[in-house]
């Protein structure tokens, strides 16, 4: 029986999505502990199912719900939160079906970790026309270190990626749909109703929801979809000679056409959608009023009006949205402010050397185990660790794969290599604007679905290139070697991404570089 290529096109990239999820969820419990950020997020998400906002915990909360005790962990107080609720939501799901454990808090990252996958796969292969494409970028992004690792912890990077990647196939899929309603060209009809654009900003949305930084991936999408949708219009109108005027409209009045539209479904949605993700916080905004309106810390007060209790449900409305944004403002001062400037951690990076891993991050560690647990010679010792250390061969070759992507977007003006280049720009270079605080390597987990694509698209032009069986064969065998290193590759670092119990020698052979311990 012959297999349609839509099957072919689903069977795949689910294949790979399955595949990755069985490797993130095995022993996903283990450590039965906080691992770094966790003792903020899977708390914070704890607290939101309780009671809808998030507030603060009392002393040595964390031992006690390691041990199975969870009465008497609050205060009673909402506390100063630096990032939306989005995520955390997110990560509530999974305390609410499994339990307010390691497992659970921990379950949500994997499953959405693992989709991340799913929705990649499809995107290459809009871009590539290969379902083999879609399912060599799922692979990849299956088997690499940092999106791994993020994806068996709870914290919030991981459904940040899951939404950028989200909204940039809805772009794709949005590029697609235009340009098969309107035939061949996408400049000879207005489409108001978008469908793709729209779920565009519904991810864009939640991503915003979930961590800041995906304001500029939105900012720089937008502009993209706007610029390549306005010269496709101008071009299919030479093209073809048809518009309502009899000549070709102008720059300006193209712009508008497409720009203003774009602006109400991508970055209207997505506001309307940010704020929903405050739901909690509007709702108990009273309570922030009270904690923090009066003056928290060198931040000052709010204003006299949260002395003045609302009239009616307008009232209480604007002032929950006033008291909104000067939550954002002091949470703003937070992150950009002096207090981070200031600060140092261990693992810190600059994020110039993120592409070649020049900094990992340990999440986890247990140093000096007898050497007899794990078969040691005698005199030696045996660890723990768990580092957030992305796959060498795909971010090494990444970034030659992103240096060929601009080669090749400007040698044949594809907007295809947009996609990987404005990805990468938008989640790193911001990061330059703060690397005078702390920041880490595992914020680069949104950097490599975009490299991967860049990878792939290269492989792709490489395949179609290839106009003789030799050839072909010759890129076929070079990308399977390539897939059989990143596999082995993963599984050799494999034990420093799970907590594996490994000796002493072997975790220091897997420490290549200094800057790695």
């Amino acid at each position: 029986m012959k297999v349609s290529a839509t099957t072919r096109g689903w069977a795949g990239p689910i294949a790979v999505t399955l595949l990755a999820f069985a490797l993130r969820v095995w022993n996903l419990g283990y450590p039965k502990t906080f691992l770094f950020d966790e003792t903020y997020y899977a708390k914070d998400a704890y607290a939101l199912t309780k009671f809808g906002y998030v507030q603060d915990f009392v002393a040595k909360a964390n031992d006690r719900i390691i041990d199975g005790k969870f009465t008497g962990l609050f205060t009673g107080q909402p506390t100063q939160i630096v990032h939306p609720d989005g995520g955390k939501w997110i990560i509530s799901i999974g305390e609410w079906l499994f339990g307010m454990d390691s497992f659970g808090w921990r379950i949500s990252a994997a499953v959405v970790g693992s989709l991340t996958i799913l929705v990649l796969a499809r995107l290459v292969r809009r871009l590539t026309g290969s379902t083999i494409m879609g399912c060599l970028a799922g692979l990849l992004l299956c088997f690499d270190g940092v999106h791994f690792v993020m994806s068996r912890i709870a914290l919030l990077d991981v459904f940040l990626v899951f939404w950028l990647v989200s909204a940039v196939a809805c772009h794709v899929a949005d590029h697609d749909w235009i340009s098969t309603k309107n035939g061949a060209g996408v400049g000879r009809k207005r489409r108001l109703f978008r469908p793709w654009q729209l779920a565009a900003g519904v991810s864009f949305g939640l991503a915003c929801g979930t961590k800041w930084s995906a304001v500029y991936v939105l900012a720089a999408f937008g502009l993209t979809v706007v610029v390549l949708e306005v010269l496709a219009r101008r071009r299919a109108w030479k093209e073809s000679g048809e518009n309502r005027h009899g000549k070709i409209p102008g720059w300006i009045s193209t712009t508008v056409l497409v720009g203003v539209p774009a602006f109400i479904t991508i970055v209207g949605v997505a506001f309307l959608v940010y704020l929903f993700t405050w739901t909690g916080w509007l709702l108990h905004h009273d309570l922030y009023e009270t904690r923090f309106g009066h003056g928290y810390g060198e931040n000052p007060a709010w204003g006299s009006y949260i002395d003045s209790p609302a009239k009616n449900l307008f009232g209480e409305s604007l002032q929950a949205f006033r008291s909104l944004w000067h939550y954002h403002q002091m949470t703003y001062d937070f992150h950009t402010g002096k207090y981070l400037a200031g600060q140092t951690h261990p693992y810190q990076s600059n994020p110039a050397a993120w592409l070649v891993l020049e900094r990992p991050v340990g999440v986890d560690a247990q140093n000096d185990l007898p050497a007899a647990s794990c078969g040691a010679p005698a005199g030696s010792s045996c660890m723990r660790q768990i580092l957030i250390l992305g796959n060498p061969i795909i971010w090494w070759s990444g970034a030659l794969a992103l240096l060929a992507a601009i080669v090749a977007w400007i040698g044949t003006r594809d907007w295809r290599w947009s996609i990987p280049l404005v990805g990468v720009a938008a989640t790193w270079l911001p990061w330059f604007l703060y690397d005078d605080r702390p920041i880490f390597l595992f914020y680069a987990v949104a950097i490599i679905p975009f490299t991967i694509i860049a990878v792939v698209l290269v492989i792709d032009g490489l395949w179609k290139a290839a106009k003789t069986p030799r050839r072909r064969y010759l890129v076929a065998l070079i990308t399977g070697i390539y897939l059989v290193a990143v596999i082995a590759c993963f599984w050799y670092f494999h034990p420093i991404y799970t907590d594996a119990l490994i000796s002493y020698d072997d975790w220091y052979k897997r420490m290549w570089f200094k800057r790695w311990i």
